[in-house]
């Protein structure tokens, strides 16, 4: 196996680049959605010696800008350093260890993952450092990872906690395993939020259980404030920082005890209120304390959701992030004069934070006044004065990548979205 060695000061963290190599000797086929039949029985590597243009892929199609994908790393990583936290970027996010490589290679701590199977993945390609921000109480899931740990010292890995019966769920599953505890890290949630213990003194009960377990460690404190609002309101911001007063609280009162056994770790933090985690938490790294960031959407970005909360926009940052992803989708009927219906619709397009916006139509350019209302799976409503004719190219901007990437198995980086004729630069192979 050989590894990417990615380093960051005090960080050293692996991938299998071997692993991560081999991606473009897959063979491509009619299950990647988008590929022209010309691709099928080739590999990824032969179809891209060819430079193909945009052109050559069928409709409906997901493209990445890889301009848009290198700046948002490096902005990121620059920001995080320039803060003193760490980055973990969820790797849920894209799924796609290519992009997880390039994120560890400008400085990434480690990647973030949310199930036992994502873990899975990210061990077949070499990750070296996983956050499971998610209690693990699977029986297999858990026994596969203490065997893990067993089998690699190098190996490292934190789950989370955030009751004494989970606490106890685990300790009585790994009882009959051996090998090194597993660090866990005790998540503190919010009202009406998602998961985590509901208060403080919860919290503390749930450290104290960790301690007297004999195959869990007490590695840190957590949660997620993306639970707690939706928008960039005063009452949404107030919440926000609220609940990371109170991690903040929970993390010094375990570190005044002497609950932690070695270094800790303080982490929070999606794609909508990272600025807020380090006007509150930045403060707590030490040479004790390790504060982790886990956004994962800052890789990609978007044209919706993000680009209206993050604190990583133009009209808010200096050095903003760009929005990295294009939905494309043809014409293939106007059955009145002001409705197109395109071949893009709910299995091909995200639509959870908000519906597609057409940004580019082929022969007529931007249109202030086209407006997707509506999708169905396979067709997305255009409304405009005069609908373009059947044939024509709309290019969409999208909004959130979560539920953009798992509708894809094959996702092409163009080298400019806004050229006319962008060139296909790479393939990324994703994995749910």
């Amino acid at each position: 196996m050989r590894c990417i060695i990615c380093n960051a000061e005090r960080i050293t963290v692996t991938i299998d680049a071997d692993a991560v190599a081999a991606l473009a000797d897959r063979v491509l086929g009619p299950q990647h959605k988008g590929l022209p039949p010309e691709a099928w029985g080739r590999t990824a590597r032969d179809f891209l010696r060819d430079v193909p243009t945009f052109d050559r892929l069928v409709t409906p199609a997901l493209t990445l800008d890889s301009s848009a994908i290198d700046s948002n790393i490096a902005t990121m990583a620059d920001w995080a350093k320039a803060a003193g936290v760490q980055l973990a970027p969820h790797g849920k996010t894209t799924m796609a260890p290519q992009l997880w490589a390039k994120q560890l290679a400008a400085g990434a701590w480690g990647i973030t993952l949310a199930t036992a199977w994502q873990v899975q993945l990210a061990r077949s390609f070499g990750v070296g450092r996983i956050m499971l921000a998610n209690a693990l109480v699977d029986p297999i899931g858990l026994h596969w990872v203490a065997g893990e740990l067993d089998r690699d010292p190098a190996f490292e890995f934190v789950s989370w906690v955030d009751s004494v019966e989970t606490v106890a769920v685990m300790e009585d599953q790994l009882r009959p395993t051996s090998g090194p505890r597993i660090k866990v890290i005790v998540e503190l949630g919010g009202p009406h939020g998602r998961t985590g213990a509901r208060t403080v003194a919860a919290a503390l009960e749930v450290a104290a259980a960790v301690a007297a377990s004999s195959r869990l460690s007490l590695a840190g404190v957590g949660g997620y404030e993306g639970a707690l609002s939706h928008d960039r309101s005063t009452e949404g911001l107030a919440n926000v920082r609220t609940y990371l007063d109170q991690i903040a609280l929970l993390h010094n009162e375990l570190a005044a005890s002497g609950r932690y056994p070695g270094q800790a770790i303080v982490t929070a933090g999606g794609s909508a209120y990272q600025d807020l985690v380090v006007e509150r938490l930045a403060d707590l790294a030490d040479d004790a304390t390790s504060v982790v960031l886990r956004s994962g959407a800052y890789i990609i970005h978007d044209d919706g959701f993000y680009a209206g909360i993050s604190p990583m926009i133009p009209d808010r940052s200096d050095h903003p992030l760009r929005s990295a992803m294009h939905g494309w989708a043809r014409v293939v009927s106007r059955p009145e004069p002001e409705l197109a219906l395109l071949d893009a619709g709910k299995r091909d397009l995200p639509y959870d934070e908000g519906l597609p916006v057409p940004q580019r139509i082929a022969g007529i350019g931007s249109n202030a006044d086209a407006k997707v209302t509506a999708l169905n799976d396979q067709h997305a409503f255009l409304r405009m004065a005069s609908a373009p004719p059947v044939g024509t190219v709309v290019r969409l901007g999208l909004s959130h990548p979560c539920t953009a990437f798992d509708k894809w198995r094959l996702i092409p980086v163009v080298d400019d979205a806004d050229a006319e004729h962008p060139r296909i630069v790479d393939l990324i192979h994703t994995f749910f």
